[in-house]
């Protein structure tokens, strides 16, 4: 039994993995996702009529099951290594999630990790039911093969990171906005990349959700391979006192795709009307395969040089804060959605995200709305008091008594 609102540490996980190690067949099969909570279960279940994702009735068939429903990220973005120590696993990742030539060897133990392909819940609900479909699919074909040949078999479902956040009001609180200026590294779901020149970190990138979607239909979440597996490769990034790149290629991002590579392009320059040096993001260029170039101009993003910049939606929306406007053809086929951005490409100092200059100007719409609201009630208050100064009494009155008050015309 389980309380609402407990989320289950590292210590409780492994207690209640124990069962699954010490079973007379220990084949262990864990599909791992990128976001996944469970609340999702119920929203795209009721949320799409009679496009249920959740066709796969595993949990209900099984002998036995646990569901937790959170679960802290630092434990599931180490379950992997935490799974490879308890036993002598024979290790096989599947990527290519093609089950039909998968061989099982059942004399030792066997861990099966299954990458599931990423969600993109960031840009469309759609793409992602299509996504959690696909995956359940893959769990289903596997899970059947291994039915089929009489293999008995233990399976975990995660992900890395939860895709819903608690809106509780006693939780409000601790989910203000928190810059990685000020902020533990404890409390982040996952350390900002980083790059190096010798023995010093030159380059700082964040982000919450870093997803692409290629010509309206090929979605690209590029947040696990960035953020938590660190298979994006960096070397082609470039450090000076003028100029940094940030240079990002991934291999087979996605069926279709056998290279990618973006970059951010950054400036340092002085500006003698504020009299210091500020750091600017240029342009955001996306090369695929080696051969189609998309480059992107950049606005409002830019910060002391001394400073890291933030902002909380970043893309090629006109709705964003700090847009990527296409400057070629080959953009307008791309669509980008970065949430939680933070980067820093000058004056790294400790390791660690300088204050933060967010795109978002201290006069918001709702301080703006405020302002014009008090200004609006000050006038009607200063003018009614106005009128109310400008009445005047009379300075003789009639007496009934006497006669009747003659008032001349010149008065």
């Amino acid at each position: 039994a389980l309380h609402e609102g407990h989320v289950i540490s590292a210590e409780e996980l492994t207690e209640f993995l124990q069962p699954a190690f010490t079973q007379n067949s220990r084949n262990l099969i864990l599909f791992l996702q990128d976001t996944l909570s469970i609340d999702d279960f119920t929203y795209l279940s009721e949320s799409y009529g009679n496009k249920n994702p959740f066709q796969n009735e595993i949990l209900q068939s099984a002998p036995s099951s646990l569901v937790l429903p959170a679960v802290d990220c630092k434990a599931t973005r180490h379950l992997l290594s935490f799974l490879q120590e308890s036993g002598n696993w024979k290790l096989t990742n599947i990527t290519d999630l093609d089950v039909s030539q998968l061989e099982v060897n059942t004399s030792k133990p066997n861990l099966l990790v299954v990458q599931l392909q990423p969600l993109l819940s960031g840009l469309n609900g759609i793409s992602t039911l299509e996504a959690i479909a696909e995956n359940d699919k893959i769990i289903r074909r596997l899970t059947m093969d291994l039915q089929e040949r009489g293999i008995h078999f233990s399976v975990i479902y995660t992900a890395v990171r939860p895709s819903r956040i608690s809106r509780r009001t006693d939780v409000m609180w601790e989910l203000r906005r928190q810059l990685m200026a000020t902020e533990e590294e404890d409390s982040l779901s996952y350390p900002p990349l980083n790059v190096t020149t010798g023995d010093e970190i030159c380059i700082l990138f964040y982000a919450g959700n870093f997803s692409l979607k290629a010509n309206n239909s090929v979605a690209i979440d590029l947040t696990n391979a960035t953020f938590v597996t660190r298979n994006a490769d960096t070397s082609s990034s470039e450090c000076s006192s003028a100029n940094t790149t940030l240079s990002l290629k991934y291999a087979n991002p996605v069926n279709g795709i056998s290279s990618l590579e973006i970059r951010f392009l950054m400036s340092n320059k002085f500006y003698g009307a504020s009299a210091r040096n500020w750091s600017t993001l240029d342009s955001v260029e996306i090369v695929q395969d080696g051969e189609k170039f998309a480059k992107f101009n950049v606005s409002v993003i830019s910060a002391p040089a001394e400073y890291s910049f933030h902002c909380q939606l970043v893309g090629t929306s006109n709705v964003y804060p700090a847009r990527l406007i296409p400057s070629n053809n080959e953009a307008k086929n791309w669509d980008v959605f970065i949430s939680g951005l933070q980067i820093q490409g000058f004056n790294v100092e400790n390791n660690q995200f300088s204050y933060a200059s967010d795109c978002t100007g201290f006069f918001s719409p709702g301080i703006w709305m405020g302002l014009v609201t008090s200004i609006i009630l000050l006038w009607i208050l200063t003018y009614g008091i106005h009128m109310i100064m400008q009445l005047t009494t009379n300075s003789r009155f009639d007496d009934p008594k006497g006669p009747a008050l003659s008032v001349p015309q010149t008065e």
